[in-house]
């Protein structure tokens, strides 16, 4: 099932996606909820409900928000978890003055606030003064659907509700003074996220989707999921051996090589640019920076 947060006529509200991938269906006289995690939290229950609603209203015109517009809490993220990706980090300097291209041993895990989040077509902001390299990076992320601490690797996937798309937008000069990656992986409107939330039962071979990106319709990163160093069992292992991970919660859980510190020179994104990332089976989001 594809569902979405959408706005229309000042009213925000939960959808569900037709197979046309764009029909909108109001759900709200089957949920009674206006959130996302509402119904997530409630899926056991509710599923079933969805599934036999047939004569949901159509939405006129609706304008989708990102699937979480506000988290309950921060992004968990993962950072050099593609093989070439490490070692396009590791020559372009960004990562630690020794330009290591080695695998990391354990899963490389920060947070992105909540204050990132945008949609899924809002703009990204550039944060002028601020930041003068922006970069992109396409990412599949992890919807948590039944919470847990302890996880095995051979029960995540249990706790696993679906997945969605998100671009880790990436201060690269901010991320690299500071020596650390919150503040920036952070700024406001550098985690677009969406367009949907896809349940998991509609991915039949998660490794099989691909991840790509364009910046101004030329194509820059593209691979499977399968290329993953830590798979998202291994991801929610490691996150959950002493935290409780909580419904709703969303884990990025790493982007390809292809980004623009990867090019001699870096391609930084510049006002007017426009990223798209896909994912197979998942849609597309479309973003402008301005």
């Amino acid at each position: 099932m594809k569902l979405v947060t959408f706005v229309t006529d000042g009213r925000e509200a939960v959808g569900r996606l037709d197979d046309d991938e764009t029909t909108v269906r109001d759900l709200t006289p089957v949920v009674g909820a206006s959130s996302l995690l509402a119904v997530i939290e409630d899926w056991e229950r509710l599923a079933p409900r969805l599934a036999a609603s047939t004569d949901l209203p159509v939405v006129d015109d609706p304008r989708l928000r990102a699937p979480f517009p506000a988290p309950r809490r921060d992004l968990f993220a993962v950072g050099k978890n593609y093989r070439e990706h490490v070692a396009e980090f590791g020559r372009s300097g960004y990562d630690t003055p020794q330009r290591s291209e080695d695998l990391p041993d354990k899963p490389i895990v920060f947070t992105k606030a909540t204050t990132s989040v945008t949609g899924p077509f809002d703009d990204i902001e550039a944060h002028a003064g601020l930041t003068a390299e922006l970069d992109y990076e396409a990412e599949l992320a992890v919807i948590i659907g039944r919470g847990g601490r302890g996880i095995a690797s051979a029960d995540a996937m249990d706790h696993v509700w679906g997945y969605t798309i998100v671009d880790d937008v990436t201060a690269r000069d901010v991320q690299r003074d500071h020596k650390q990656w919150l503040l920036g992986k952070s700024l406001d409107t550098h985690a677009p996220m969406g367009p949907w939330a896809v349940s998991k039962d509609e991915i039949d071979d998660l490794g099989a989707l691909e991840v790509s990106s364009t910046v101004n319709g030329e194509p820059r990163q593209k691979a499977p999921v399968a290329d993953l160093i830590f798979d998202v069992p291994e991801l929610i292992r490691v996150i959950s051996a002493g935290m409780t991970l909580l419904p709703g919660d969303v884990i990025a859980t790493g982007t390809p090589a292809g980004v623009g510190i990867g090019f001699d020179p870096p391609r930084f994104l510049r006002p007017g640019d426009v990223v798209e990332c896909a994912i197979t089976g998942l849609g597309a989001i479309r973003n402008t920076v301005r």
